[in-house]
C-alpha cells in the first residue's frame, strides 16, 4: 500500500472512531431525565409503574427514607413490599456514622435505576440532604436518568417548593430541590385544609402555581414536561393550577388508570 493510500485510510479509520465516540458522548448526555409522584402512598401498582419507566426487568430500586428520619417500620415495609416485586431492593439512610457505613452516597445513588423517597417532613429531608451533599447526587442522579421518586414529601421534594405540614400547627410553604418549576400540593382532597389553603397561597402570591394531586393519582415528567397523569381510580385525579389577571385556575387533569 501506498503511503499515500495508508495516510488517507488511517485518516478515515480515525474520523469513525471519532464520530462514534462523539455520539456515543451525545448518547450519554441525553439520558431521558425521569420524575413520577404521586399524593399519597406506595402501593403494588404504584410501584409496578415505577419498575415499568425504568425499561428494565430487575431493576435496582433505592429506598430513601430521609423524611421518616429513617424510620425501620418504614424501611421493613419496603422490603417486605419488595418480595412481591420483580425489583432489587436497596435503601440509604442517611442518620448513619463513618463507622456503620464505608460506601459513599453517590456511589450507592449513581447506581440504582430508581430512588423512591417516603412522605414525611419535607423541611428536614431537604436541609438533611443539602448538609450531606444528597442534594447534587440527586441531580446527578436524575441527569444520568435514574427514575426519581415519591409520594407526599417525596413528590414535594423534587419541585421549587409546596404546601407541607413540615412545621408546628399550620401548613406552610416549604422548599424543595427544584428539578421542577413551581409548586406541589399532595393529598389535595384527602385531608380538608389542604385545597383551600393551597389555592388561596397561589392567589396571594405566597407559593408558585403548580400542581396537586390526590391519593393515588401521579404525575409523570420526562425533563420538565409533563408527559402522562395516571391514577389507580376514576376518583382520583391531578390538577393543574394557575393564575389568570391575578386569579387562580384550577384545571382537572384527567388520568390514564394503571
Amino acid at each position: 500500500m501506498k503511503r499515500r493510500d495508508f495516510l488517507r485510510n488511517t485518516a478515515v479509520a480515525t474520523a469513525g472512531i471519532s464520530m462514534a465516540a462523539n455520539a456515543e458522548l451525545f448518547a450519554q448526555k441525553q439520558e431521558i431525565r425521569k420524575i413520577f409522584l404521586t399524593g399519597g402512598g406506595y402501593d403494588l401498582k404504584t410501584i409496578n409503574y415505577l419498575i415499568s419507566l425504568t425499561g428494565k426487568e430487575n431493576p435496582k430500586i433505592c429506598f430513601l427514607p430521609t423524611p421518616m428520619g429513617d424510620s425501620d417500620a418504614y424501611i421493613n415495609k419496603w422490603f417486605e413490599i419488595a418480595k412481591e416485586l420483580p425489583l432489587q431492593p436497596f435503601v440509604q439512610k442517611v442518620f448513619i456514622s463513618s463507622a456503620e457505613q464505608k460506601t459513599p452516597f453517590e456511589e450507592t445513588l449513581l447506581q440504582m435505576d430508581a430512588i423512591l423517597v417516603t412522605g414525611g417532613n419535607t423541611l428536614n429531608a431537604v436541609a438533611l440532604w443539602k448538609a450531606h451533599g444528597i442534594d447534587v447526587i440527586l441531580r446527578k442522579a436524575w441527569e444520568k436518568g435514574v427514575v426519581l421518586s415519591g409520594p407526599s414529601a417525596g413528590a414535594i421534594c423534587w419541585f421549587e417548593e409546596g404546601l407541607s405540614d413540615s412545621r408546628p400547627v399550620n401548613y406552610t410553604a416549604v422548599k424543595g430541590l427544584g428539578f421542577l418549576k413551581g409548586s406541589n400540593c399532595p393529598h389535595y382532597h384527602t385531608e380538608a385544609e389542604r385545597r383551600p389553603l393551597y389555592l388561596k397561597m397561589i392567589e396571594e402570591g405566597k407559593l408558585l402555581p403548580g400542581y396537586a394531586c390526590d391519593e393515588t393519582a401521579g404525575l409523570y415528567f420526562e425533563g420538565t414536561q409533563l408527559k402522562r397523569v395516571v391514577a389507580q381510580n376514576k376518583a382520583d385525579k391531578a390538577y393543574k393550577i394557575t393564575k389568570s389577571r391575578g386569579k387562580v385556575v384550577e384545571t382537572a387533569l384527567e388520568p390514564e388508570l394503571i
